[in-house]
């Protein structure tokens, strides 16, 4: 755990929330800051500062919890639909750098958007696409 990781502090019981589920490696609460009304945040106990720390068990488990906890967010928040999100970086959107998992319930005229798509320009997809295969390739 690190020392003055907001979550970790959570997972020690050092700072309350309104936790919805517990179990021996994760813990699931609701974010004292939502998206709208039940938005939740799965996170495993061990502390992992992102995505990439993540063991491959772990990111399976978390994902099972997440599984499980949606149906029971999406019916007590009355939500239409839901989005799945993990930001990975400062830049990504990142503030807690602790591996989280958050559920947001969504409604329809919620005044929330998709990001917007952008083009690849000449032949920058497939310079793209070539780039990461061979990334692929030399990483095994």
């Amino acid at each position: 755990m690190a020392e003055d990781c907001i979550f970790c502090k959570i997972v020690k019981g050092e700072i309350p929330c309104a936790k919805i589920y517990e179990d021996e490696e994760t813990v699931a609460f609701l974010d004292i800051a939502p998206i709208n009304p039940g938005h939740a945040l799965v996170i495993p106990k061990q502390h992992y500062k992102d995505f990439l720390e993540l063991p491959e068990a772990m990111t399976a488990k978390l994902f099972a919890v997440a599984r499980k906890l949606v149906p029971a967010v999406v019916k007590a928040s009355k939500a239409d639909a839901y989005n799945l999100g993990m930001n990975n970086g400062k830049e990504a959107g990142q503030v807690i750098f602790h591996m989280h998992l958050h559920i947001v319930p969504r409604f329809k005229g919620d005044g929330l958007e998709h990001w917007p798509g952008k083009q690849y320009e000449g032949n920058a997809m497939r310079a793209m696409k070539e780039e990461i295969v061979a990334w692929l390739k030399k990483e095994g």
